[in-house]
């Protein structure tokens, strides 16, 4: 069985981690490889913060330190962010890793023998006010695709599309208008790559469809050549002797991040065929929407001109933004959820809960609202999942002093709750296996309505003739729901296991045992608490997010 290799975007550091990135990115992730643990494959997670560019220059010398000393910092706290959600990496490196360095220049090397690369004069902007060239995110303006306004001239954020040539461009440190001058450059052979691109989207159906479509239409409209280069002192120095003071585009050497990544992981564990594990496995890039030209062009074309000598991944899960009161969130404009904002309200597995229980997977946009949120941990995590726990657990508490009864013959109720419990964990593991999270998630919120329902009309509080059935049935009912739950809100997960007083532990049990009903008669139940706490919100200060 091939191992899997799964990576999530990486983080910039740049800034603290918020919903917006949890949601599209590291949720899915984390969720999809915890399942697949419980299933027996093996699993490599894999991240690291992309310390490269401008914006991290800008700040460093904002804060009068180096840029190492900012992306140190920023990496701290991303990390800490990721356990403080229990969204666990394998490894967790650094774009400024000395191995991404070699490997990054290594690639170029490359494609410079592969006749990929070449030189060419550019009119680059140029502060004469701040004395210096001004790359990338230094330069703001409108997008000449979507003309939104006050877009970087590297990245449009509303369109999603890498600019030609921005368009009433500035200064973003000064705001003064730019002159240009010019300096030499080394450009990749991107639309070189086109058929080769296209071969791959129309041949590779494990690409959502969406977002082949209109990355194939990017192709059919003219690729053009990308200039990889950048006249900066931060970031991973381009191996030529002329190109002394020149870096790298961060969009260059940070997907490579991913390889190298995944190589030092292994090389650190004493194993050197890194190359071959990730060319025997299968690949999942996790990513946001903002970056499909990215991960869908420059990724795979990369690979490609170094001849395939690195694996194209075999999905690319990709997932909208979320908004927060219908307005797109955006960190460098101050309006987003930060994480550690928000665990300082609610529990980190209340946040897990919620947003795999709205975020599709496709492009589709969702929105955070305060109201829908309380009303979901309420209703339904609390009302529903909660309530059937902990009246199942407490009953066995009190009418059979803790002691799960022996069930005898079934009667038709029993039998279809059974057969309900044999499918669950098929069901609700082939929606996560096709990365469909919210529907794997309302799979468990059916099966729990069922069980609730049948809890109800049992009646084991008047029949102490078929209690012992009722009891026994739905005390493994919890074990099942314990093991579906563990990828969605592990804490709880683990909690609900051990209040069942089940040896080892949840993290570790395989997926299917969630479809077998093995807790034995006469097992002793652990002390019973309730799980969640109900939300009010009149208790809360939500000031902060009001749209003005």
């Amino acid at each position: 069985m091939k191992s899997l290799i799964i990576t999530s975007a990486l983080p910039y550091a740049n800034g603290e981690i918020h919903l917006g990135h949890i949601a599209s990115t590291y949720l899915p992730a984390d969720i999809f490889t915890r399942y697949w643990r419980h299933i027996g494959r093996e699993v490599y997670h894999l991240c690291a913060t992309d310390d490269f560019g401008t914006p991290i220059l800008i700040n460093a010398e904002k804060e009068s330190i180096t840029p190492q000393q900012y992306v140190k910092t920023w990496r701290d706290c991303d990390l800490k962010d990721f356990r403080s959600l229990d969204i666990s990496f394998d490894y967790f490196s650094q774009t400024s890793s000395e191995k991404n360095i070699q490997l990054t220049q290594e690639i170029f090397n490359k494609l410079c023998s592969n006749g990929h690369i070449y030189e060419k004069d550019v009119i680059q902007f140029f502060c004469e006010f701040d004395n210096k060239f001004l790359p990338d995110r230094y330069v703001m303006g409108r997008c000449p695709f979507c003309f939104s306004e006050n877009q970087y001239s590297d990245l449009c954020e509303n369109c999603g599309r890498v600019p030609d040539k921005i368009l009433e461009p500035r200064c973003r440190i000064c705001g003064r208008v730019p002159v240009k001058k010019t300096s030499k450059h080394y450009f990749f052979r991107l639309s070189t790559f086109s058929r080769q691109l296209k071969d791959w989207l129309t041949t590779n159906h494990n690409l959502q469809s969406d977002v082949r479509s209109y990355v194939l239409k990017w192709i059919d409209d003219g690729l053009v050549d990308w200039d990889i280069t950048r006249d900066l002192s931060w970031g991973v120095p381009i191996p030529r002797k002329e190109a002394t003071g020149q870096v790298f585009y961060g969009w260059f050497d940070n997907h490579i991040c991913y390889i190298s990544s995944f190589l030092s992981f292994l090389e650190e564990s004493g194993n050197n065929n890194g190359k071959e594990i990730w060319n025997s496995s299968e690949i999942f890039h996790f990513i946001g929407k903002d970056i499909v030209y990215h991960h869908y062009l420059f990724l795979p074309a990369i690979r490609m001109g170094i001849g395939y000598e690195y694996k194209l991944p075999d999905y690319i899960p990709t997932r909208g933004h979320l908004m927060l009161s219908n307005r797109k969130i955006s960190k460098s404009r101050g309006w987003y959820i930060g994480l550690r904002d928000f665990l300082q309200l609610f529990p980190s597995d209340y946040v897990r809960f919620y947003l795999a229980r709205v975020t599709p997977y496709s492009q589709t946009d969702i929105n955070f609202d305060w109201d829908v949120f309380i009303e979901r941990i309420n209703n339904e995590l609390i009302a529903n999942i909660g309530n059937f726990i902990h009246r199942t657990l407490s009953f066995i508490k009190t009418a059979f002093e803790g002691i799960v009864p022996e069930a005898s013959a079934y009667d038709d109720i029993d039998i279809a709750i059974v057969n309900r419990i044999s499918g669950i964990s098929n069901i609700v593991g082939t929606a996560i296996s096709n990365n469909e999270i919210e529907k794997a998630m309302r799979e468990i919120l059916e099966f729990s309505t069922a069980l609730n329902r049948y809890f109800q009309k049992k009646e084991p509080w008047q029949d102490r003739q078929t209690s012992p059935n009722t009891l026994y049935i739905s005390a493994n009912a919890v074990q099942s729901l314990s093991i579906l739950l563990e990828p969605f809100i592990p804490i709880s997960a683990e909690r609900i296991w051990d209040q069942l007083n089940l040896t080892d532990n949840v993290h570790n049990q395989e997926w299917s045992r969630a479809s077998r009903l093995d807790m034995s008669a006469h097992h002793k139940i652990g002390e019973i608490q309730p799980l969640f706490e109900k939300i009010e919100k009149r208790k809360l200060n939500l000031d902060k997010w009001k749209v003005d």
